[in-house]
């Protein structure tokens, strides 16, 4: 029944080729013609194109006549490979039964491609390992070919090795699909059921949702469910991928395809819902994703605070088209009205910025980055604190806890000093370590998340000379010596400003923020002294100076009692002037503290 249906992803590490081979599958299948190819059709994205990286999983429906002379519907999902997008790996696996493993014939295994490819396994999918690049002077497709080997037990001879960029041996990868990837499961006369795997929204046809069918059918004229949320509705499409959203009026089970709700809010449809059509007695819903568990907050305003209600409005829509994005409203002293927002990594919030700023339009100020602390109260209660201003009084704290990471660093083993050089100087803590092979090496450690989010993998690639790549996981919560370092502009605190640091390093810290801002907040006309605090007292101080008109310029001689006396008139002005002035903090004060680690 479900004889000629195979659901498979691509999964790899970041730039091993999975896009191009997807390319390349399109174009021998026939669903995007020649004339219409363009490199990464399914990166659909401005943003994705220009950093050459695949941030939304996208799916696409494509019919091949395999050797065996039978027409099959190969359903693909082509999946994100950056660790921030993790998520959206996991999401689209549930709906596949296979998985293609792409991995690049002169970079070999890395960490995400492991990452990934547990992933896989856990989903219990068949895993189908490809080496790439095959075309490349540096490639060594043997010595990948035996660390693929190594690792899933795949015999050597029987892994395939393409180059999807020149089409070399694609059509292998499309028969070994058909050949070992099992046909879906599923009950096609049973109530029906489909899991949203992703969505998107449209101006005209509202949510977009990305369905796997798994049992009965779904079509447009039914009146459907989202079991979850409760909400009923009338799909205004119904239809597949190819690639482009194409009506075909219905879907059955083992099929992959879109359901346009016409809903226009986000809390009626949620990724990991159920679709079915509304009948007197639902059936049971099927097991959604974990949820989501956000690892960097920042908090996110607009520059004209009459922005506020489109920047709620973009990121609600944007929560709809990247369900691990989180968002909660707060405000500063210094930048009024605004959004805590949680995202899984650094690239992710930098993803985010740049859509706000392109897609919506909106000018937007991004505080310094921190993570979720555990705090324990003297009186025994336990408090959550994303943003180093909520943090209670010193004095009514037990003791604070900072999530820990467990890292692996996939690495040849050339730079094995000066990963452990940069990990230890982070707080890092040495594990274990594993050898993929005689050249290659795997460091496992523990590491605080606040040392990792600001630029720990960039200066890790650069150390590495690009060759390391980084997996990481949430550990655990531990107990450390920690403070809240304060900054003060002319007495006052600025909380975006604040950040929860070490207590060992508060003072290096502080001074450093002090230094970047005495060059950056412009001069006034009074003296503004620029303070960091910690532990209630003041660590560092430096001044902005004032800008002085020169009184004297009309004194020629004259008795130095009134040069005296027009300075000490001038001294009193701006003393007057200190106590009601107002100091403009431009944006890039509030990025100071994320960029620390560039000097």
């Amino acid at each position: 029944m479900f004889d000629h249906i195979r659901n498979f992803c691509i999964i790899a590490h970041i730039d091993h080729g999975k896009s191009t081979l997807a390319d390349r599958m399109l174009q021998v299948t026939g669903t995007v013609s020649d004339r219409d190819m363009t490199e990464q059709v399914l990166d659909s994205m401005d943003l994705e194109r220009e950093k050459g990286v695949t941030i939304k999983a996208s799916a696409v429906r494509m019919n091949y006549t395999a050797q065996d002379g039978k027409t099959y519907q190969l359903n693909l999902i082509d999946t994100p490979g950056h660790v921030d997008f993790g998520y959206e790996v996991s999401r689209a696996l549930n709906a596949c039964e296979g998985a293609v493993l792409v991995v690049d014939a002169s970079q070999g295994m890395e960490a995400q491609t492991i990452a990934n490819m547990y992933l896989a396994l856990e989903a219990d999918l068949e895993i189908i390992p490809v080496i790439n690049k095959i075309d490349m002077l540096s490639a060594q497709p043997d010595h990948v070919a035996e660390q693929i080997s190594n690792l899933i037990g795949t015999p050597v001879d029987e892994i395939l090795r393409i180059s999807a960029k020149q089409g070399q041996n694609v059509i292998d990868v499309l028969e070994a699909v058909v050949r070992q990837v099992p046909p879906p499961t599923g009950d096609l006369d049973g109530q029906a059921r489909a899991l949203v795997f992703d969505s998107h929204y449209d101006p005209y046809k509202g949510v977009v949702a990305y369905v796997r069918v798994i049992d009965g059918q779904l079509d447009k004229n039914d009146e459907m469910h989202m079991i979850a949320t409760g909400v009923d509705f009338k799909p205004v499409e119904v239809g597949v991928f190819a690639p482009q959203l194409k009506p075909t009026g219905n879907l059955r089970a083992g099929e992959v395809g879109y359901i346009a709700t016409g809903l226009k809010t986000v809390s009626e449809s949620r990724v990991g819902d159920t679709v079915t059509v509304k009948s007197k007695q639902p059936p049971a819903a099927l097991p959604g994703y974990k949820e989501v568990k956000p690892m960097v907050f920042a908090g996110i305003y607009p520059v004209e605070g009459e922005d506020y209600n489109d920047l709620k409005d973009a990121l609600e829509k944007l929560q709809l088209n990247d369900a691990s994005l989180v968002y909660v409203p707060e405000t500063s002293q210094a930048l009024n009205f605004g959004f805590r927002c949680g995202f899984l990594g650094m690239f992710h919030m930098e993803i985010i910025q740049e859509r706000l700023e392109r897609e919506y339009d909106l000018d937007i100020i991004i505080t310094a980055p921190s993570v979720e602390y555990e705090v324990l109260m003297k009186n025994g209660e336990v408090v959550r604190v994303g943003s180093p201003a909520a943090l209670p009084d010193e004095n009514l704290i037990a003791e604070i806890r900072e999530p820990w990471m467990a890292i692996q660093v996939f690495t040849p083993t050339d730079y094995y000093g000066a990963i452990m050089d940069l990990t230890t100087k982070r707080r890092g803590v040495y594990v274990s370590e594993e050898y993929a092979s005689s050249d290659r090496v795997q460091l496992n450690f523990e590491i605080p998340l606040s040392e990792l989010i600001v630029d720990f993998f960039d200066v890790l690639k650069s150390r590495s000379r690009g060759y390391a790549s980084l997996d990481y996981q949430f550990k655990e919560y531990r107990a450390e010596d920690l403070v809240r370092l304060e900054i003060l502009v002319n007495g006052e605190p600025v909380d975006a400003l604040a950040s929860i640091v070490h207590r060992e390093s508060a003072y290096h810290r502080g001074q450093a923020v002090i230094t970047k801002l005495k060059d950056l907040i412009p001069r006034q006309l009074f003296v503004v002294p620029i303070q960091s605090m910690a532990g209630n007292r003041v660590i560092s101080r430096a001044n902005v100076k004032a800008m002085r008109k020169d009184v004297l310029a009309k004194c020629y001689g004259g008795d130095v009692s009134r040069k005296r006396k027009l300075l000490e008139k001038q001294k009193k002005g701006k003393k007057r002037m200190k106590m009601i002035g107002s100091v403009e903090i431009p944006q890039e004060a509030f990025l100071a503290v994320l960029r620390l680690g560039d000097d």
